[in-house]
C-alpha cells in the first residue's frame, strides 16, 4: 500500500482501523492512487478479525478538497487494476468513453464499494470537505466534524450537476440540497449537524478522540448484527431510490461534461482549482 494511505489500529484493543489519507500538502486531492490506496485499506480492515470498526480521517488541516484536477501527483490518465466494476480500461480510450469508464470505477463504483463494508465506519473530518471529498464522507455509515469543518459541492461552476457520488438528497434534505448546490456556498460544521448531515460537532483537538472513541464502542456490539443493522439501512436507502437515483445523476453528469468538451475548450468548462477557488470568493 502507497503511502499516500496510512493504516493504524487504535482503542484500548486495537479494534479500530483508522485509514488516513496522507497527501496534505494537496488538501488531500484524491487521485487515482490514493482510491486505490484506500480500497486496499478498506479490503485490509474487512478482512481483519480484530477490527470491529473503521475511521477514515485526512492528514493535516482538511479532510479532502476533493478530486485530484490539478496537483503534480495527477495519474487520471494512467491505467490501474479496477476493482470496483468490470468497465475497461479508460486509459487508450478518447472521449466520453475514457471519462465514463474511468469515473464509474474510481469515483462511482469505489463509493458505492466502500458504502457495503460490512464494517461500521466514522468519517473524521476537519477543515475542508469539498466536492470529492463529500463522497468519502457521505459513503461512511457517521460523521464526526470538527467545528472548524465546511462542506461544499462547487462544480456547477463547471456546468457539472453534482459529484459522481450524488448522495446529495438523502444526506440532506431536498431544498437544502438545491440550495447547497445551486449557490456552491460552504455549509459549516454545526449547519451540517442542523440538517442531519453530520452526527457530532466537536472541537477541533477533539476530533481523534471522540471519533475513535464513537468507533470503538459501536465496535463493541455483536459484529454480525452491526453487518445486519448496517445492510438494513443501507437497503431501506436504495429502496427510497437512492441507488437508481444516482445512476441517473452520473448520467447527467458526463452529459455536462460531454457538453462542455463540445462547446468549450475541455470536459470542466476550462475550470482548474485556482480557477475554482477565485469564483467561490467572488461569489460566482
Amino acid at each position: 500500500m502507497d503511502d499516500v494511505v496510512r493504516y493504524e489500529r487504535r482503542g484500548a484493543e486495537e479494534s479500530v482501523a483508522v485509514i488516513t489519507m496522507n497527501r496534505p500538502e494537496y488538501r488531500n486531492a484524491q487521485n487515482s492512487a490514493m482510491t486505490y490506496a484506500l480500497d486496499a485499506a478498506f479490503y485490509r480492515a474487512a478482512e481483519e478479525d480484530g477490527v470491529a470498526a473503521v475511521v477514515l480521517a485526512g492528514a493535516g488541516g482538511h479532510f479532502s478538497a476533493g478530486h485530484d484536477i490539478g496537483s503534480p501527483g495527477r495519474d487520471a490518465d494512467c491505467p490501474f487494476e479496477r476493482r470496483a466494476g468490470l468497465w475497461w480500461d479508460h486509459s487508450d480510450k478518447a472521449g466520453g468513453e475514457r471519462r465514463f469508464a474511468r469515473e464509474a470505477e474510481v469515483y462511482l463504483g469505489m463509493c458505492r464499494r466502500w458504502r457495503e463494508l460490512p464494517k461500521p465506519t466514522v468519517a473524521m473530518v476537519q477543515g475542508a470537505c469539498v466536492a470529492g471529498g463529500l463522497m468519502l464522507a457521505w459513503c461512511c455509515d457517521l460523521i464526526v466534524a470538527a467545528e472548524d469543518a465546511f462542506f461544499s459541492d462547487p462544480v456547477l461552476r463547471m456546468g457539472v450537476p453534482g459529484v459522481e457520488y450524488f448522495a446529495h438528497p438523502w444526506v440532506m434534505p431536498p431544498r437544502i440540497a438545491k440550495e447547497f448546490l445551486f449557490t456552491g456556498d460552504r455549509m459549516s460544521a454545526h449547519r451540517a449537524y442542523e440538517v442531519g448531515m453530520v452526527n457530532r460537532v466537536v472541537p477541533r483537538e477533539e476530533l481523534a478522540g471522540e471519533a475513535v472513541a464513537l468507533a470503538e464502542r459501536i465496535g463493541r456490539m455483536p459484529r454480525f448484527g452491526l453487518a445486519l443493522a448496517k445492510r438494513a439501512v443501507n437497503q431501506a436507502e436504495d429502496l427510497q431510490g437512492m441507488r437508481a437515483g444516482m445512476d441517473a445523476a452520473f448520467g447527467l453528469h458526463h452529459l455536462a461534461h460531454a457538453h462542455n468538451a463540445e462547446t468549450g475548450t475541455d470536459a470542466l468548462a476550462g475550470m482548474d482549482p485556482r480557477s475554482m477557488k477565485r469564483a467561490a470568493a467572488d461569489g460566482s
